[in-house]
This record gives structure tokens, C-alpha cells and sequence, in this order.
């Protein structure tokens, strides 16, 4: 326990606690969008193209991070276009991506007498070697994300619901778009050091999964998944850290895992609290009522005969074998 409490004095802890805090708290955020516009996997395709960026960094002797942010914007600025002229659909695009970014990160490592092991630590993580000023970068563009992705939520979820409507509305459809796009390429760059390029577009979807499973709408759908995404990655970095006395365990598998575990607690929740609804939520006066006579019905119902009553208009019904009964004159009206 006391190695365990020195670990967490540390300066190395304390800026890998920073770094997974802000990271856990932007990423999910865009996220939210794309999971919206139906387009989760652009993160993994936008951290292939990273590698690119990575290698040139590398190669060149210049900040990996910030040559990963200049690939990873004109990557995902590339898609949009790409799907947007419709030159081939999204998955090609981000087909594309994916090959393309991955073979030519190697290729420009190699070319550079780089290693390909020089690579491992933004392709699977290395929050505890990460330096102050890397703490500083992803602070800031964590904030940056942060803010944008709230303050911007309406014009942002109008255009990745109904692109149609947005433009009807007068919105900036292709700026929103592109915009959404360079988010994701710059919180990719954010998580690199986090979960690494290969992991990172789950921690830009599995919380706004788990926040899906017991929200909604947008707004609280966004708001927890930011709150989960928080969640998995300080305590999957508290995970490896206790569990790194007895092994070698990446931080960014560890935050992904605990990303689907709270996924796996929220689902059967969420199934829970709909079904919970549905039974209570009584019918509206305009909705179909989807009534039938029911002649062999020979429950009699009543204030004590057990089953749920649901006030409905002007009478209640009662919950019954999967159906909601009336009492009609002498039969039950089965909706």
C-alpha cells in the first residue's frame, strides 16, 4: 500500500493522472458526433494516417505530436471532401485511410533508419513516460475541444442529425462538417500518447456507447459520455497502476477495458429503465390506441387484484399478460 501511495506522489503519476483526465474528458466528447453521424470508426482511420505524422516527426527530429496533428487535420479534411463529392462512400474513404496511413508511417520510419519499436509508444500508449510540456499540449487542446464541442452542441448536432434540415436552417453545412472532422483529427492526436493510436477511436465511442444505454437525448448523452470517458481513463490508469507490481500492463488497454466494463453495467440499465417506461408511460389521446375486444378474458381487475394500473384519459388500465386491459362494459379492450 505505501508503494502504491509513493507511486501516486510521484511526479510522472501526477501529470499521467492529468493527461488521462483531460484526455477522458475531450475525446468521448467529439466522439458523441461522430457516433451521431454515423461514422465511429473515423477515429481508428484518423490515427492510421497519425502514424504518418508520427514517423515525420520522428524522422525529422521535430515534435511527433504536433507532426501527427498536421497529417491527422489534412487526413480527416480529405475524407470529408472525399465523401462529400461523393467520390467513393465514407467506409472506402476511411479504408483508405487506414492502409494508407499505417504502411506509410512504416515507410517513412524505415526511410529514416527509424525502427518500427520507435513507433510502439504512440501506437499503443505511454502515458507514464510523458513529459510536462506533453501534459501541457493536452490540456490545452483538451479545454479547447471541450468548449468548442459544448458550445457549439446545437449548430454541431443539427448538421451530423439532418444535414437537410441544417441547410434549410441556414447553417454552414460543410464548415460544421469539416469542422467535426479537424475535432477528431486533433482529439486523436490528444489520446496518442493516452491509449494510443491503435485504441483511440475506443475511447471516442465505447462511453458515448454506455451514456446511449441510459440517456435521452443529445444533451445528456453528451454530458455522460465526457463523464464516462473521465471515468475510464483515470481509473484504467489507477488499474495498471496497481496492477503493475505484479506485471507490465499498458495503461491503454486497462482504460479501454474499464470503457467496456461500464459499457456492460449501463446496458442491461438501460434495457431496465426503457422497459420500465414503456410500462408506465401512459398512452397519448392522439396515439392509435390498437384496441380489441377480448370475449376470454376471465381475470376480473381491480384496486386489489395485483397487476399495475396505468391512468389512461378517462379510465385506467391495467398491465396483464404483456397487454394493457380496459374494463368495457363486460369484456376488457386489450391494447
Amino acid at each position: 500500500m505505501s508503494e502504491f501511495v509513493a507511486l501516486m506522489q510521484s511526479g510522472f503519476m501526477q501529470r499521467a493522472l492529468l493527461a488521462a483526465f483531460f484526455t477522458g474528458l475531450a475525446v468521448p466528447a467529439v466522439g458523441t458526433y461522430l457516433v451521431q453521424r454515423r461514422m465511429s470508426l473515423m477515429g481508428d482511420g484518423l490515427g492510421h494516417v497519425a502514424v504518418t505524422g508520427v514517423a515525420i516527426g520522428l524522422v525529422t527530429s521535430t515534435a511527433p505530436t504536433w507532426t501527427a496533428v498536421v497529417a491527422a487535420v489534412l487526413g480527416a479534411i480529405a475524407i470529408e471532401l472525399i465523401r462529400e463529392r461523393g467520390l467513393s462512400g465514407g467506409d472506402v474513404a476511411l479504408a483508405l485511410l487506414f492502409y494508407g496511413g499505417l504502411a506509410g508511417g512504416i515507410f517513412v520510419a524505415n526511410l529514416g533508419g527509424e525502427s518500427t519499436s520507435s513507433l510502439n509508444q504512440y501506437l499503443f500508449g505511454s502515458i507514464v513516460s510523458i513529459t510536462p510540456s506533453d501534459v501541457l499540449v493536452t490540456m490545452v487542446m483538451g479545454v479547447v475541444l471541450v468548449i468548442l464541442c459544448v458550445g457549439l452542441a446545437p449548430q454541431l448536432f443539427a448538421v451530423a442529425h439532418d444535414h437537410e434540415f441544417a441547410k434549410v436552417a441556414g447553417l454552414n453545412v460543410r464548415f460544421y462538417n469539416l469542422l467535426v472532422a479537424v475535432l477528431a483529427a486533433v482529439s486523436v492526436t490528444v489520446a496518442m500518447r493516452t491509449v494510443g493510436l491503435l485504441l483511440v477511436s475506443a475511447l471516442m465511442v465505447i462511453p458515448v456507447a454506455a451514456a446511449q444505454q441510459v440517456t435521452s437525448s443529445f444533451r445528456r448523452t453528451l454530458a455522460m459520455s465526457m463523464g464516462v470517458g473521465m471515468t475510464a481513463a483515470v481509473g484504467g490508469l489507477l488499474l495498471a497502476a496497481a496492477a503493475s507490481y505484479r506485471a507490465d500492463v499498458a495503461p491503454g488497454a486497462s482504460i479501454v477495458l474499464v470503457s467496456l466494463v461500464i459499457f456492460l453495467v449501463a446496458w442491461p440499465v438501460g434495457a431496465l429503465m426503457r422497459r420500465r417506461t414503456r410500462r408506465l408511460l401512459p398512452f397519448t389521446d392522439d396515439a392509435p390506441s390498437g384496441q380489441a375486444a377480448s370475449t376470454h378474458h376471465v381475470h376480473v381487475h381491480g384496486a386489489h387484484c395485483g397487476h399495475e394500473a396505468v391512468p389512461h384519459g378517462d379510465h385506467v388500465d391495467y398491465l396483464h399478460d404483456g397487454h394493457r386491459h380496459a374494463p368495457h362494459g363486460e369484456h376488457y379492450d386489450e391494447h
